[in-house]
């Protein structure tokens, strides 16, 4: 059972956003985190899109171990518009992905990939959400 959680944008710690405060009170976080990929400015919020493994391109966040892996995902569901109710296709889907943390530990969390288009979107050559902001 996949317990972790990587998330790369709003739902980053030291981050205003309106669902960290959840996160924060039903997820534990265990490290700094990467995963191969591209990050976007999408609109007020970034997208991720999933990149080859061997890829120079990375996009940076944290992991957490959920406490409730049922809740918790339920709630992150709805917030990125991904549960089954919503109007398909849907604009992130949720997939387990190997993330390495910042001591080089591999391990699978799930993770929020953008799935639409990604031309005219501003690329976050960082790959960092926080660098990325003023």
């Amino acid at each position: 059972m996949l317990n972790h959680l990587f998330v790369y944008g709003t739902l980053r710690k030291n981050r205003k956003g309106a669902v960290h405060p959840y996160l924060r009170r039903n997820a534990v976080f265990i490290s700094r985190a990467s995963v191969p990929g591209k990050l976007y400015q999408v609109d007020t919020y970034p997208g991720a899109i999933s990149a080859p493994a061997q890829s120079e391109y990375w996009v940076y966040g944290e992991v957490y171990r959920m406490l409730s892996r049922e809740t918790v995902l339920r709630i992150l569901d709805e917030y990125e518009e991904c549960a089954s109710h919503f109007p398909q296709p849907h604009e992130y889907q949720r997939l387990s992905e190997t993330v390495t943390l910042i001591s080089g530990k591999r391990m699978q969390a799930w993770v929020y990939w953008f799935r639409r288009p990604t031309s005219g979107l501003h690329q976050i050559e960082s790959g960092d959400y926080f660098d990325y902001l003023p």
